[in-house]
């Protein structure tokens, strides 16, 4: 796993360093940061070859900031807690009222100790609702970055930033792989997660490491700041998560829990037929060769076990097989059963499954990859989100004959029609992917998807859904009584 660092980066070990990724804009910058001052070198501790030079003097040009003294920025040292309260209160005031000092105003006594000059930008906070008094006896503390990132993530409306990073971040930080040094108990998780899915911050390391315990420096604080007020320096991580839940090494074959190979089983035993039948397809193979107990076999009892064979695969709808052919011997009680799909020749039938499987590859990954899908879901979400995606990118094909592909989900997912088979056979094989188990339910005229999300068995009908808009939320996840309550 590898990130691209900046190569102009002088410190690796600022937790707030530049990504070499490209800047975005992700909203317009509000007017009230627009600058209206000139920064005039005064700080004697910045200069323009250094890194934080931009973000300082971002930072005097918006009346932000005067320094530590008159000359010093103080770049290198530590910030305090009522430091960061103060450049919060003025940020907020900023935004707020267009002046970085107007909201702190009012809180001014006539008479303030110099050493309590932050007391009218905790007032201003409090009275804004962005601090509480946990911060009361830590004032002359120095700050920790956990510290900082939950100040910071209030000290402006949530709405002024898109979630630039919140596939990447929520999926890394799920998975361990990524900012591996922070988990629920860190404090201020929120808001440091919130920070790093908005590209204000960006980690330490190719991990993206927060070390949300240690101190902050001021130049490092300027850099955080600047970017919540323009827009244009806030980063996309570019951080590869794709092998946390990328299904590209799926087959239809991994799809199945393979079962146990019965060559002899009476023409009922329906639960040796569908160990064969998942045995075979976890096999990869479409044959599946029998020696009946029965004597004598005739063709009404083969007959008998194709139509079981038949309804069993039928379960597995997403594998595409919808027929089946016998071959047999009456003397020797000896069944050769090949499964097929009626809709293709066995050439294009080969070439649509394979497109079939890597297109519901393709929009599995594409739904996690945007955030639609994340690792904190349960199933039920999950297969939400696929019913979704289903019912709104497909309409059912009223012109359909019994050859037509709409019966398949390649017609679903390529042509975007199908009927009740196509709907149920692609929203099956998405789910499967997902790793949902699911099979299916099915009268004489029609059929539709029972999924188990987070241990209940849930009847889903995409079709039903697909027509219905209005009631769509009324076909998912229904009880087996619901559901069959319908075709009463």
């Amino acid at each position: 796993m590898k990130r691209r660092l900046s190569a102009r980066l002088l410190c690796l070990l600022l937790c707030l360093t530049l990504l070499s990724g490209p800047a975005v804009r992700a909203v317009e910058q509000p007017a009230a940061f627009t600058p209206t001052l000139v920064y005039d070198g005064r700080f004697t501790d910045v200069r323009e070859e250094d890194w934080f030079y931009p973000h300082v003097s971002t930072l005097f040009s918006l009346g932000l900031t005067r320094g530590k003294t008159a000359d010093l920025f103080g770049v290198y040292d530590n910030i305090s807690v009522k430091e960061v309260i103060g450049f919060t209160a003025r940020i907020h005031s900023l935004y707020f009222y267009g002046d970085a000092e107007a909201g702190a105003a009012p809180y001014v006594p006539e008479e303030l100790d110099e050493e309590l000059w932050y007391l009218p930008y905790v007032l201003y906070l409090k009275g804004e609702g962005v601090l509480d008094s946990s911060f009361d006896s830590r004032m002359d503390q120095t700050a920790s970055r956990s510290q900082t990132a939950h100040l910071a993530a209030l000290a402006l409306p949530e709405e002024l930033f898109l979630p630039l990073n919140d596939a990447v971040v929520s999926v890394g930080y799920a998975t361990h792989a990524f900012i591996p040094d922070v988990n629920d108990y860190t404090p201020y998780q929120r808001d440091i997660l919130q920070l790093y899915k908005w590209g204000i911050v960006t980690g330490s390391d190719e991990m993206g490491r927060f070390h949300p315990d240690e101190p902050i420096t001021r130049s490092e604080f300027s850099a955080l700041l600047t970017r919540l007020t323009d827009p244009s320096l806030r980063v996309v991580l570019d951080w590869d998560v794709s092998a946390y839940y990328s299904a590209k090494s799926r087959t239809y074959a991994s799809l199945v829990t393979p079962g146990t190979y019965r060559r002899t089983h009476s023409l009922g035993d329906m639960a040796a037929i569908d160990s064969n039948i998942r045995r075979m397809l976890a096999d990869g193979a479409s044959t599946i060769t029998l020696q009946l107990t029965e004597e004598n076999v005739t063709e009404a009892m083969v007959s008998a076990l194709m139509e079981n064979y038949l309804n069993t695969i039928r379960k597995y709808i997403e594998q595409g097989y919808n027929a089946v052919s016998c071959s047999y011997s009456g003397s020797s009680s000896r069944v050769t059963m090949r499964f097929y799909s009626s809709l293709f020749s066995d050439a294009a039938f080969a070439s649509a499954r394979s497109r079939t499987l890597a297109e519901a590859i393709r929009i599995h990954d594409q739904l996690w990859a945007a955030g639609a899908i994340t690792p904190d879901m349960g199933e039920r979400e999950k297969a939400r989100v696929y019913y979704d995606y289903i019912c709104t990118h497909c309409t059912y094909d009223y012109q359909a004959a019994d050859s037509s592909v709409s019966h398949s989900a390649y017609s679903l997912f390529f042509a975007g029609t199908a009927v009740c088979d196509g709907y149920t056979a692609a929203y099956n094989l998405l789910l499967k992917l997902e790793g949902i188990a699911c099979t299916t339910w099915s009268t004489e005229n029609h059929i539709w998807t029972v999924a188990t999300l987070d241990g209940q068995s849930c009847h889903i009908d995409t079709t039903w859904g697909s027509q219905s808009p209005a009631a769509r939320d009324s076909y998912f996840g229904m009880t087996e009584k619901e559901s069959l309550r319908r075709f009463d």
